[in-house]
This record gives C-alpha cells, structure tokens and sequence, in this order.
C-alpha cells in the first residue's frame, strides 16, 4: 500500500494544481469496505486516520476491533442507512455521508442525545437518474434544508454523489457539476458554507476536483482489488 498512497496522493496534488486549487485543498477518504483490520492498521500506521465504510455492521465490527480510543481510527459511513440502524451509527460515526431523508436525520438527532455526541452528515444527491443509486433528487434537496439545519448534533457540512458508471466523461462531469450546482444554491438558501462535496472514486476523482470535490472517496487504487464476490457494479453503486 506504501507506493499506491504515495501515487494516489500524487494524483491528487496534480489534480489540484490543475485545477488551480490550493494544494491540501482536497481530502482523501480511503474507502476500507471489505478489507481486513490489518489493512486498516498499515494505512494507519501510513498516517491514514479516517476511514470509509459502506455496511454500518461491518464498520462496527471495525470500530470494536479497535476500540474506541482517541488514537484510533474514525469512521466516515458513505452507504445507505436504514432508520432502524441510526443508533449504530451515532454510537460510533465521525461522519455520514449518505443522509437521504428528514426522517433519517431526525432519528439521528434522537441516538445522537442519548449518546451525547454530535455527527457531521453530507446530503446524498443522487446527479445520476440510476435507479440503482441511492440519495435524493437535487431538486429535493431545498426542502430538506431547514429542517436539518434546525437539528442540534446533526451538523450538515455539504453533499456526496456517485457519478454514471459509464466511460463517457463528459456525462460524469456532468454529475459532479450538478453536485457543486446543488451546493451552491444551498448557501444561497442557508447562507451557511456547506463546503464539502464528496464526490470522486479511484477511477474518476481527477475530474472531481477539477469541478470541486473537497472530499474524494479512494478504495481499490489504496488497497487494491477486492474480493471477487463484490462485483464492480456493487462497487460503483456504493462509492469506492
């Protein structure tokens, strides 16, 4: 792993210079869905603090392998999440970058008090039409915005998406413009910074950056292939 963070940090770096972004402009999420805990320690013991899961039960059994002091890892939750599934996440999250739904975000307020803890969370928009994709239209996101922002220990910081799994760039730059688009009439309406967008996987995070990505959500380029039972759509659909 040591020469592909250096080559995906590298990546990154030209990408923001490209782009004319400022350099550490953009942060990497390395996305450990699927790999073992010893993975997760070597990207650590690389400097990696955060990292990205998609199953809040495989995160969980993450989060307790390592246990909960400060020195470990946090934990960013990038796929869909059931209701009935909040408490977990508020348990043990940093981050939830796939809030769908006010109803979501409110039982999330509810286990985050009994928890006393507070929760950074990212709208999903879903800028590809793919019934298969998780998130919310982007012209559904205005109406969620009050109301969330009027949540205590539910901090809305910006938006995730997925681009078109397809090999036609202008279609997946598309996707990503979109996204920066819903950001930017979001501050519009809240007159808050919402900057983060989370948008960018190992295949296409370049293109990200170059229409704004803050956050860029990196599995298989850090650790290499996985498993041969989770297919690269499943992949694509749930943001490596």
């Amino acid at each position: 792993m040591d020469e592909a963070l250096v080559s995906v940090t590298q990546r990154i770096r030209d990408a923001e210079r490209a782009a004319g972004r400022e350099p550490g402009s953009v942060r990497l999420l390395p996305v450990s869905k699927t790999f073992a805990v010893e993975s997760i320690q070597h990207a650590m013991d690389l400097g990696l603090t955060r990292f990205g899961e998609n199953k809040v039960q495989e995160a969980l059994a993450k989060f307790d392998a390592f246990g909960a002091d400060p020195t470990n890892p946090e934990w960013a939750i990038i796929g869909h999440l059931q209701t009935n599934k909040a408490k977990f996440v508020a348990r043990f999250a940093s981050e939830f970058q796939a809030l769908d739904s006010v109803s979501l975000a409110e039982a999330l307020e509810r286990r985050l008090e009994a928890e006393d803890r507070v929760l950074d969370v990212l709208i999903q928009v879903n800028t590809s039409g793919e019934a298969s994709k998780s998130g919310v239209a982007a012209d559904s996101v205005e109406a969620m915005l009050g109301p969330i922002m009027r949540l205590d220990r539910v901090t809305l910081r910006g938006f995730m998406t997925i681009a078109t799994l397809t090999d036609d760039q202008a279609e997946v730059r598309r996707c990503f413009a979109q996204l920066r688009q819903v950001r930017d009439r979001a501050r519009d309406i809240t007159g808050q910074e919402l900057d983060e967008l989370s948008m960018g996987m190992s295949g296409d995070f370049e293109t990200a950056i170059e229409e704004g990505a803050t956050v860029v959500r990196v599995g298989s380029a850090l650790f290499g292939r996985r498993p041969v039972a989770l297919s690269n759509a499943h992949t694509r659909t749930t943001g490596a």
